[in-house]
């Protein structure tokens, strides 16, 4: 209500028509104000998904890394791709327009899929509007491919394609990440050495533009479109289908675990694996990745027997710091007799400990699924939902060294607080598509992901870790850059993206010249 009342015959007396008629239209304006629950009136075609349920708002509110909490005016829930179009395009006619936030599995760590005070667009609501069509293989080509909905998450398209003795050539080492996440980002794991990024491994987009337009692109078609989008952390547009490439898929793999207590030979040995491809030429790596452990409570062997566990802590008490070296083998019937021998000749020269080599052969999707694995032993256990102040970083091969010592040694062992997961792996940087928007080193470089999850009260020390880290690299001049960015100001994102930097404005001003979408990430809003 007004909280007023005005006695409109009383106006007459006192005033002109057409300070009566303006008057009559402001009062019109605050009644209509007073009784939305939004400041602008929706289009009746979409009114009816939008809500201010509080438990709704509150969902979206947050994220996985429990840091950030924005308040959103509404979530919409589309039932068709035509929805969010008409969403993107309701605001754009507006005098001023809301800010929208698209929305999957809300994985984010630092607000990235959030908009205060905008709307967050529920992209999951999708997978409802498509019928059981969300993933949708195509087998029976030269080239086989899978058409997936940008909601969808990766555990479905692997078990989807898996059917047809099919699979991605890409991963991320966590499948329950929808598909438009981690193309606007970049999708990597340990194959990314020998395929690339996922962001490297697409075909073909869907994408609503911040304009609100539909538009289908390839590297042949609106390609202006398709490698902004690619990397484009959702600055140029929502993805709503990605067509992903497949090959054969294997039904097993030999997973090796190899234990190093210097860097330097680790680091070597990694590159060499990486580049091998056996001594006669035709073998090679399928999944190479480094992992740290650190003398520290709640270590987890799980991987290793339990007759060998105790040696191992005395390993890592002995020397605070053992490099584990991952390495997979693919394998089906057809080549489980070969797979030891294509391990040995893989390994053959790597200076690992001596009998500190551990091997298992699991499921293809057991070994694809395995952080799933980890997530359901947390959770009973309270320490899945809690913050995760994760950083993750691309470091020149050049430099690794010197990470080593001033941020795994200098910053991370001496400070002594658990870090629960510390990955470490090389890659190619060849396999990357300098025309999207992603942004790494200008040489292979290392990933690194710092993977921490605390208690609330615990939060402020590993923010303040995590900026060390960064001022170390920056200091050091390391030219490490992060992946899933969480910059404060728009300088730091001049900076960040350097040179490329015109292009990303060209490419906003172009696909989302209104600045509407995913606000949460800092770069224009």
């Amino acid at each position: 209500m007004l909280g007023f009342q005005i006695n409109p015959f009383s106006l007459l007396k006192i005033a002109r028509p057409k300070v009566l008629i303006l008057l009559w239209l402001n009062i019109i304006v605050l009644t209509h104000a007073a009784l939305s629950p939004y400041p602008w009136s929706p289009p009746k075609d979409i009114a009816n998904k939008f809500s201010r349920d509080p438990a709704t708002l509150s969902q979206v509110s947050s994220d996985f890394g429990l840091i950030f909490h924005r308040n959103s005016s509404a979530v919409f829930t589309p039932t068709s791709i035509s929805d969010i179009s008409k969403l993107i395009k309701f605001s754009n006619s507006l005098s001023c327009p809301f800010t929208i936030a698209p929305r999957g599995q809300g994985h984010a760590s630092y607000g990235q899929a959030m908009t205060r005070g905008g709307v967050v667009v529920n992209m999951t609501a999708l997978n409802d509007y498509r019928n059981g069509s969300g993933i949708v293989v195509h087998h029976d080509k030269q080239t086989p491919y899978v058409d997936v909905g940008g909601e969808q998450i990766w555990i479905d398209v692997l078990r989807a394609t898996f059917v047809h003795g099919l699979t991605p050539f890409a991963w991320t080492d966590y499948l329950y990440l929808s598909i438009g996440a981690t193309l606007s980002n970049g999708g990597i794991n340990g194959r990314a050495f020998r395929f690339g990024p996922q962001i490297s491994n697409v075909h073909e987009l869907d994408v609503v533009t911040g304009k609100g337009d539909l538009v289908t692109c390839s590297a042949n078609k609106n390609s202006d479109l398709f490698y902004a989008v690619l990397g484009g952390l959702g600055q140029f547009g929502i993805i709503t289908r990605a067509r992903i490439p497949l090959g054969p898929a294997p039904t097993r793999v030999k997973w090796v675990h190899m234990l190093y207590n210097d860097f330097s030979t680790f680091s070597k040995d990694q590159e060499h694996l990486i580049t091998f491809k056996g001594r006669n030429g035709n073998n090679q790596a399928d999944f190479v990745e480094g992992v740290l452990m650190l003398n520290q409570p709640s270590q987890d062997l799980s991987f290793y027997p339990e007759s060998d566990q105790p040696r191992i802590i005395s390993l890592v008490t002995q020397y605070d710091i053992i490099y584990v070296m991952e390495l997979v083998k693919y394998y089906d019937d057809n080549t489980q007799d070969q797979v030891d021998q294509e391990i040995e000749d893989l390994i053959h020269g790597l200076k690992f400990i001596p009998t500190f080599k551990f091997d298992k052969n699991a499921s293809y999707e057991e070994f694809q699924n395995r952080i799933r694995t980890i997530e359901l032993t947390l959770k009973p256990l309270g320490l899945w939902d809690v913050p995760h102040p994760w950083l993750d970083l691309y470091v020149p091969g050049s430099r690794i060294m010197d990470f080593d010592e001033g941020v795994f040694k200098g910053i991370i062992l001496k400070q002594n607080i658990t870090a629960r997961r510390i990955l470490v792996y090389a890659t190619n940087q060849k396999k990357w598509d300098d025309k999207t928007s992603a942004m790494t080193p200008d040489e292979d470089f290392y990933i690194v992901s710092i993977l921490p999850s605390t208690r609330f009260d615990n939060l402020e020390l590993y923010l303040a870790q995590n900026q060390q880290v960064l001022q170390f690299c920056e200091d050091a001049g390391i030219g490490a850059k992060q992946y899933t960015p969480h910059n404060k100001t728009q300088e730091e994102w001049v900076e960040y993206y350097g040179p490329k930097w015109k292009t990303i404005q060209q490419r906003k001003l172009q696909f989302d010249p209104n600045k509407l979408l995913a606000p949460g990430q800092g770069i224009f809003n």
